[in-house]
C-alpha cells in the first residue's frame, strides 16, 4: 500500500492542527462523533489506513440502517453520518436539521427487490396485491415506488410493510412476506446464502448517490474536524474502488460477514466522491416528488437547503 495515498501532507496537517487547537483553546477539543452503517464509513476508513495521524478524537456509533443513523444525527447524538440519497432527503424533508457535506456516486445495482427463488412473482407487475417489506423512507422504499410506477401499478396496489433490515430478513426467510427491497450486504446475503432471486435492481432507476451528512450544529462548531474527516474519507473511497479485494478482506474482518458476501458488497458498491452541485439539487427534487406523489411525505420543503457545497474541496 502506498503510504503517500493514506496521509495528509505535513503542511496541511500542521494547518489543520492549528485550526483544531483554536477550536479547543483552553480545553480539550470536542470529539468528532461519527455514525456508520454496518460495513460503511468506518470500515472503508480502517481498510484504507486513511485514519493514520488523525489529530482529534473520533467517537464511532454503529447503526443497522440509515433511518436510525439519521435520527441520531438530527438529535445531535452524532455529528456526521452516511446515508443514501432517499433516506437523507426523507429525513431532511421531515424537518431534520442536517445538510449533505460530501457526495458519492455508486450506481444502483446494490439495491434490489428480492423474491424467493420459487416465487410465482416473475415481473414487477406480479407484485400487485403482494406484501413487500422495506424501510420507511429508505432507498429500498424509493426503488419500490419507481419500479411499480413503471409497471403501471400505484402504491395502493401493493401492501408495504415497513421493517428494519434484520426483521425484514427474518420475515423473508420465514415466508411471511412476498418480497423484500433492501441494499448492500443484505442483498448479498439473501442471494448467496438464501437463494433469493432479484426481481429488479436499481440500475436505471436510482442515481446511486449517497451523502455524508452533518448536523447544522456540527458544521458551525466543528468545521476543521469535518473538513479533515471528509478529505480522508474521499481518499479512502478512491482507495476502496481501486483495491476491492483488500477492502473486502478488511470488511469481512470488521463486520463478521463471510468473504464471499464482503466481495459481492464491495463489487456492487463503489462510492466515488463527486462534487455537490446543481445536479444534486435537481435529482433531489425529482426524488422527493416521487415520495410526495406516493403520499409518503407531505412536506414541500425545497431540497436546495439540504446541501452544503462549501466542503467540495475535500474531494480533490
Amino acid at each position: 500500500m502506498d503510504r503517500r495515498q493514506l496521509i495528509i501532507g505535513f503542511g496541511a496537517l500542521a494547518g489543520l492542527s492549528g485550526g483544531l487547537a483554536a477550536c479547543g483553546k483552553g480545553k480539550a477539543a470536542a470529539p468528532l462523533k461519527v455514525g456508520s452503517q454496518r460495513g460503511g464509513t468506518k470500515a472503508v476508513l480502517i481498510a484504507s489506513g486513511a485514519l493514520e495521524g488523525v489529530p482529534y478524537r473520533i467517537e464511532w456509533s454503529e447503526f443497522p440502517a440509515a433511518q436510525p443513523l439519521l435520527e441520531a444525527l438530527g438529535a445531535g447524538a452524532v455529528d456526521l453520518g452516511e446515508a443514501g440519497d432517499a433516506p437523507f432527503l426523507f429525513a431532511y424533508a421531515s424537518g431534520a436539521k442536517i445538510k449533505a457535506v460530501q457526495a458519492g456516486r455508486s450506481g444502483g445495482r446494490s439495491t434490489a427487490i428480492l423474491v424467493p427463488r420459487d416465487s410465482a412473482v416473475r415481473t414487477p407487475a406480479d407484485l400487485k396485491g403482494r406484501k413487500i417489506a422495506t424501510g420507511r423512507g429508505s432507498i429500498g422504499h424509493y426503488l419500490l415506488l419507481r419500479v411499480i410506477e413503471k409497471a403501471g401499478l400505484s402504491p395502493a396496489d401493493v401492501e408495504v410493510v415497513f421493517l428494519s433490515p434484520g426483521d425484514a430478513k427474518a420475515a423473508f426467510t420465514a415466508g411471511s412476506i412476498d418480497a423484500w427491497v433492501t441494499w448492500g450486504s443484505y442483498v448479498a446475503l439473501a442471494r448467496l446464502h438464501d437463494s433469493a432471486r432479484v426481481l429488479a435492481d436499481g440500475e436505471g432507476y436510482l442515481s446511486g448517490n449517497g451523502y455524508e451528512a452533518a448536523s447544522v450544529k456540527a458544521i458551525l462548531t466543528k468545521r476543521p474536524q469535518i473538513e479533515d474527516f471528509l478529505r480522508r474519507l474521499a481518499k479512502a473511497r478512491r482507495w476502496a474502488a481501486q483495491n476491492p479485494d483488500a477492502f473486502a478482506a478488511v470488511l469481512s474482518k470488521e463486520t463478521g460477514l463471510s468473504l464471499d458476501i464482503a466481495r459481492w458488497t464491495v463489487s456492487n458498491y463503489k462510492a466515488i466522491p463527486v462534487p455537490i452541485d446543481e445536479t444534486s439539487v435537481a435529482e433531489a427534487r425529482s426524488l422527493l416528488d416521487h415520495f410526495r406523489a406516493a403520499g409518503a411525505i407531505r412536506s414541500e420543503l425545497d431540497p436546495a437547503g439540504a446541501f452544503d457545497a462549501s466542503f467540495n474541496a475535500a474531494i480533490a
